[in-house]
C-alpha cells in the first residue's frame, strides 16, 4: 500500500525552526507544511500590507526560508505554508529572490490567491455576525480585513502543475495536509470517508509540538522526556486513510496515544462534527493504538459533505488596552499592591479617564481565576510574599488608554512603599467576527514563480 510522510515544520507563526530542520534532515519526509497563521495574524498583517504593499507575510518568512530552501532542494521535499497570510504574492516573490542568492535552480514557488475579500466586503453588510449578535453593517468603519478559509482547491492545482513551494493566504489548517494526500493517492474529493481521515491527519500536524508532548507536559502528572528539544510530528499516511504519527529518533519529546488524543480533541468543538472547507470530519469511531515506541497508528475517522458556505474571519479595530504593571514584594507585599490596585482605581475616577472594562490582578493570587475562585485556593493572602499588580482598561481612545498605563507607573514615588520593576504599555485591539459567505462567491487563483 502506498504511502507519504508529512512533516510539521510549525503550529503557530512564531515557532521554533529547528524542529523543522531536524524533521527535514532526518525523518525521511516528502512534504512539510508550516501553518503558521491565527484568526488575529492576519488582521495585522493586512494592517502591516496597508503601510507597505511588499510586506504582509510572516515576519519570520526569511528566516526559515534561509535555511529550508536550501533542504527542500536538496532532498525534494515539497513545502506548504500559510505564511504568506496577507500577501502571499510578495512571499513566492521573496522566496524566489532568496532561491536565486543562493543559487538554488529548478523551484517552482506558487501563490495561491482568493481568500482576500476585503474589496468586496460592502455586499455582506446585512449578513449576520457570528460573535455580536448584529449585522456586519454595526463593524463597517471598523474593518480592516476579511478573509475566507480556503480548502484544498487552490494548492491542489499548484500540486498538479508541479509546484515545489506552496504559499497561501488564510486557508485551514488540515488543508495543508490533505491537499498532497488527496494528490499523491488520487482520492475522489467527493469520497468523505476519506476526506475525514484526511482531515484528522492534518488536524494532527497542525500544532506542530503538541502532539510529540509539548502542551501535553505537566510535571509530576504528565512528565515529558527532553523537553528543551522537543521534536515535531511526523504523519506517515497510507492510501487507506490511516496513519502513524512518529518523531525523529531522539529529538525530545514523545508520541503516545494520550498526547495523540489530546491533540484529536484541541480545538473542533464537537468531534463528530468538525467543519471544514473541504469536509465535516467525524472523529467518534477513532482508534489509537501505540505500536512501537514513538509510533502510534490512528485509524477509523470519517466525513460527510461540505457545507454550503465558508466561514470569513473578519478583523475589525475595536478599541485600545492601557496597562501597567508593579511588584511588591517580601512582609506585606498583597497588602500594599492591593492598596495600590486601589489607589489605580480611585485616581481613574478622579481625572475622569473614560474606561469602558478595568480589570484589577495580582499575579500570583488572583490573576488566572479572579476571586471567585482563587479565595479557596489561598487561606491567607497575607501569605504571598512576591505580588504583582497589573492594572488593565479598555477604552475607544488611545489616550484613555495612555493615563491607566501612566497611573501605574506613577506608583513609583507616590506610593505605597517598594514597588518596583513597573512596566507600562498601550496597544490597539484588533478584534475578529465571524460570518458566513457563500461558497460559490470565492474565485480562487494561483499564481507561479520559478527559479
Amino acid at each position: 500500500m502506498k504511502k507519504i510522510r508529512i512533516g510539521s515544520g510549525a503550529g503557530y507563526g512564531g515557532d521554533r525552526l529547528e524542529p523543522a530542520l531536524e524533521v527535514m534532515e532526518k525523518g525521511n519526509i516528502d512534504y512539510i507544511i508550516f501553518e503558521c497563521l491565527a484568526e488575529r495574524t492576519i488582521a495585522i498583517a493586512q494592517e502591516q500590507k496597508l503601510k507597505n504593499p511588499d510586506k504582509g507575510y510572516n515576519s519570520l518568512l526569511e528566516y526559515r526560508m534561509d535555511k529550508v530552501l536550501p533542504l527542500c532542494a536538496e532532498k525534494g521535499i515539497k513545502v506548504i505554508t500559510n505564511m504568506g497570510a496577507a500577501n502571499p504574492t510578495a512571499a513566492v516573490k521573496v522566496i524566489k529572490e532568496m532561491a536565486k542568492s543562493k543559487g538554488i535552480k529548478g523551484l517552482k514557488i506558487a501563490a495561491v490567491l482568493g481568500d482576500d475579500i476585503y474589496d468586496s466586503i460592502d455586499k455582506y453588510m446585512d449578513y449576520n455576525v457570528l460573535e455580536l449578535g448584529t449585522k456586519l453593517e454595526s463593524i463597517k468603519e471598523k474593518i480592516v480585513s476579511a478573509n475566507v478559509y480556503l480548502g484544498v482547491d487552490g494548492i491542489l492545482e499548484a500540486l498538479k502543475n508541479g509546484a515545489d513551494i506552496i504559499v497561501t493566504g488564510r486557508c485551514a489548517d488540515p488543508s495543508l495536509v490533505l491537499a498532497p494526500v488527496i494528490y499523491e493517492f488520487g482520492w475522489d474529493i467527493d469520497n468523505y470517508d476519506l476526506i475525514g481521515k484526511g482531515i484528522m491527519a492534518g488536524h494532527l500536524l497542525e500544532c506542530g509540538g503538541q502532539v510529540t508532548g509539548g502542551y501535553f507536559s505537566d510535571p509530576g502528572y504528565k512528565d515529558i522526556p527532553n523537553l528543551w528539544k522537543l521534536g515535531f510530528p511526523i504523519a506517515e499516511i497510507s492510501e487507506n486513510g490511516d496513519v502513524l504519527i512518529t518523531k525523529v529518533d531522539g529529538s525530545g519529546g514523545m508520541v503516545t496515544t494520550a498526547t495523540c488524543k489530546e491533540q484529536l480533541l484541541y480545538e473542533i468543538h464537537d468531534p463528530s462534527t468538525y467543519i471544514t472547507p473541504d469536509g465535516i470530519a467525524d472523529y467518534t469511531n477513532v482508534t489509537m493504538k501505540e505500536i512501537e515506541k514513538d509510533k502510534v497508528l490512528v485509524t477509523g475517522g470519517t466525513g460527510r459533505k461540505k457545507t454550503d458556505t465558508l466561514k470569513v474571519s473578519i478583523g475589525y479595530r475595536d478599541s485600545f488596552i492601557g496597562e501597567g504593571e508593579i511588584s511588591y514584594g517580601g512582609t506585606g507585599a498583597y497588602e500594599r499592591a492591593k492598596l495600590a490596585g486601589e489607589i489605580v482605581e480611585k485616581r481613574l475616577e478622579l481625572i475622569g479617564c473614560k474606561v469602558e472594562e478595568l480589570r484589577i490582578d495580582y499575579i500570583g493570587v488572583n490573576s488566572l481565576y479572579k476571586d471567585s475562585i482563587s479565595k479557596y485556593m489561598f487561606n491567607d493572602n497575607s501569605l504571598c510574599k512576591e505580588v504583582r499588580l497589573r492594572v488593565s482598561g479598555r477604552t475607544l481612545d488611545k489616550k484613555e488608554a495612555e493615563k491607566i498605563a501612566n497611573e501605574v507607573e506613577s506608583l513609583y514615588t507616590n506610593g505605597p512603599s517598594a514597588g518596583g520593576g513597573a512596566t507600562k504599555s498601550v496597544k490597539e485591539v484588533v478584534a475578529i467576527a465571524s460570518i458566513f459567505v457563500p461558497r460559490d462567491d470565492i474565485t480562487i487563483n494561483t499564481i507561479y514563480e520559478e527559479v
